[in-house]
């Protein structure tokens, strides 16, 4: 089990819940996110249940100056990171040409470039110690056709493959956990009222059990995680349907 874990967008959602869950563990935590209020709470639940430390780390990963002090807090050997959980992320709707450019590119650099510097940080304090786990949260999205957040995940999902096969030798194991949809606030912060995001109960999960299986997979050193035997049945048959047939699988709900 990790000693101290880092976890970004920790105020809510999937990240509130691999704070819950790797503090039952008796690790220590590194909560990130924008809202200092919203970390705090969860900060004082995860101490008063489970007698942690739990150190808030209020930032925006957008803002340069932010980003870099949450890669100094990850690259300090005085204070190692064992796990590293890159779960920050937001949505945008799928008509590409119909979005702003500037968010699109927030949206590439959330995704993309926050979890690369942290992973970058967190192997140049890792390896040297010959052990440590990233896990970064993406998405079944990045298995099929799914505008520029299929496009984010997926690379999310061939870096952890690559990097788990050249690092978890080393004891760096990288894995990639690719949930369906979820049941979280992340739909919320869309605009999208609860029920009205054209998905069938049967794709919703549960957050407690993505997680759950997502670090179960991480400690078995997997590259890929996938929750849920349902959505396992689903990237399997997109990879035998035709791209135009994927595309419109991928275009449910938002």
């Amino acid at each position: 089990m990790p000693k101290t874990a880092l976890i970004t967008g920790a105020s809510s959602g999937l990240g509130a819940e691999f704070a819950r869950q790797i503090a039952m563990t008796g690790a220590d935590l590194v909560l990130v996110a924008r809202d200092r209020d919203a970390l705090e709470r969860v900060a004082e639940r995860l101490v008063a249940k489970y007698g942690i430390d739990v150190e808030v780390l209020p930032a925006d990963l957008l803002k340069r100056r932010h980003l870099a002090k949450v890669v100094a807090r990850v690259a300090d050997r005085e204070r190692p990171i064992d796990l590293l959980v890159n779960n920050a992320g937001f949505g945008l709707p799928l008509d590409f040409a119909a979005n702003d450019i500037d968010d699109e590119v927030k949206h590439l650099a959330l995704h993309v470039e926050a979890p690369m510097r942290l992973s970058h940080a967190a192997l140049g304090q890792m390896l040297p110690r010959g052990r440590g786990r990233i896990i970064n949260v993406a998405s079944v999205a990045g298995f099929i056709p799914r505008g520029t957040y299929g496009a984010c995940k997926g690379w999310l999902i061939s870096f952890s493959r690559w990097a788990n096969d050249q690092y978890g030798p080393k004891g760096v194991t990288t894995t990639a956990v690719c949930p369906g949809f979820t049941h979280t606030d992340f739909h919320a912060r869309m605009g999208l009222a609860k029920g009205k995001e054209g998905v069938p109960d049967w794709m919703w999960l549960d957050a407690r059990s993505v997680v759950a299986e997502g670090l179960r997979d991480a400690a078995r050193g997997k590259a890929v995680s996938v929750p849920s035997l349902r959505y396992r049945a689903l990237v399997g048959l997109t990879r035998l349907l035709p791209a135009s047939l994927a595309m419109r699988v991928g275009e449910r709900g938002r």
